[in-house]
């Protein structure tokens, strides 16, 4: 089972930037694809980025153009840069592996805060 460190969350001002990282231990990095997921208080987790084992992405609508996911499969690390941050993205952002109908991994990390705000 994989083991999920997130980091890099903070407090920023709006049109401010912070970039995520995930460390993944446990399983083979490079042959999973990855996803950045956001829960705002009283919201349901979202998936806002993925990227392919072999480098394609994908983000959803609010958060395209802003947003950037990358990985880096010698550290089994996955990251999101986050430019031009709005107060709606405030969020508890995790990483994990997005299946058909839901995350791989049943175990989570605990998360990285996010708080956009003057």
């Amino acid at each position: 089972q994989a083991q999920l460190v997130e980091s890099g969350g903070g407090l920023v001002q709006p049109g401010g930037s912070l970039r995520l990282s995930c460390g993944v231990s446990g399983i083979i990095f490079s042959i999973y694809n990855m996803g950045w997921y956001r829960q705002a208080p009283g919201k349901q987790r979202e998936l806002v980025a993925t990227i392919t084992n072999r480098g394609s992405t994908t983000y959803a609508d609010s958060v395209k153009g802003r947003f950037t996911i990358s990985r880096d499969n010698a550290k089994n690390t996955v990251y999101l840069q986050m430019d031009s941050l709005k107060p709606e993205d405030t969020a508890v952002y995790y990483c994990n592996a997005p299946g058909s109908r839901a995350a791989i991994f049943t175990s989570w990390g605990q998360g990285t805060q996010v708080t956009v705000s003057s």
